[in-house]
């Protein structure tokens, strides 16, 4: 009988100059099919962004690999709890942005990462901070607004946006205005949409702009829920959400009773792609079935 061996996701990014995406994203292709591995690859000119899973054997040679390419040698790796499984295949590709907030003209970047940003934080500094200027701290939040109904940091602002391409739009709005000159900590799943939201944030006259260092997933490790951080961090692939302890309270509203969970649910409806919240004693009434309640 074969041993089964142990699996693990990485996540990670890096912005730096690259001169040939197209290139990459191939040599990137044959590194991980030669690994057995899965996930989700995205590479521009600007850098690259990625979640990958599979043994971890495989997954130490994939980051010798690409330690041996002086673009990638200073790549900070991120470990998560999850399987090659959990990725129903393996998706390389070159874009105009490895993170689509669709200003790519906009974004740069040098030998040092993009120019402009928010001053990165730890979780440690993130708690001085807090400690420091109290009340006047604004977590804000750079996830699609959705994945904040399972996980957020306490008081956060959450924009109201439903791709990554909401945010510029919301940001040039008007509604934020009134913390222009308050200090500002975005946080997002392991830090790259925050990167590019703070620089785009500062160039729009937000004056005092942080970034959680290495993301929620940084800050989990550091922290668990015993922090600023509540509930669960959702993610993209067929986990859905991951807890930092055992036992955490579940703060998402279901959708069809006043209990909580965290644990999204595809609509049944085929014209549907909502993901709606539903709680175990919902499920085992099966209101799964019912008509979709997004009209």
């Amino acid at each position: 009988m074969a041993i089964m061996q142990p699996h693990k996701i990485l996540l990670y990014y890096i912005f730096r100059p690259l001169g040939d995406p197209q290139a990459i994203s191939l040599w990137q292709r044959k590194l991980c099919e030669s690994l057995h591995l899965r996930g989700r690859i995205l590479i521009s000119e600007h850098g690259i962004n990625g979640t990958v899973g599979g043994e971890i054997e495989h997954l130490l040679s994939y980051i010798k690999q690409n330690k041996e390419y002086p673009s990638f040698r200073d790549i900070e790796y991120k470990w998560s709890e999850g399987h090659r499984d959990d990725f129903p295949r393996l998706k390389v590709k070159a874009r105009a942005e490895v993170v689509g907030f669709g200003i790519p003209n906009e974004i740069q970047v040098d030998v040092d990462g993009i120019v402009g940003g928010g001053k990165h934080l730890s979780p440690v500094e993130l708690h001085e901070l807090v400690e420091t200027r109290g009340d006047d701290v604004t977590f804000f939040d750079a996830r699609n607004a959705f994945e904040s109904r399972i996980g957020r940091f306490t008081g956060a602002v959450v924009p109201g946006t439903n791709t990554t391409h909401d945010f510029i739009s919301e940001i040039e709005s008007g509604k934020y205005d009134y913390l222009k000159t308050k200090p500002i900590v975005t946080y997002c799943t392991g830090g790259i949409r925050c990167e590019i939201l703070s620089s785009a944030m500062k160039s729009r006259g937000f004056e005092e702009v942080y970034q959680l260092d290495g993301g929620i997933v940084k800050y989990g490790e550091a922290f668990g829920n015993k922090g600023l951080w509540e509930g669960s961090l959702y993610v993209f692939d067929r986990r859905m959400a991951v807890d930092f302890e055992e036992n955490v309270s579940a703060i998402g509203e279901c959708a069809h009773c006043d209990g909580f969970t965290k644990t999204f649910y595809n609509c049944s409806s085929d014209w549907c792609r909502e993901l709606t919240l539903v709680c175990d004693p919902c499920v085992e009434r099966n209101v799964l079935s019912l008509d979709c309640i997004h009209v």
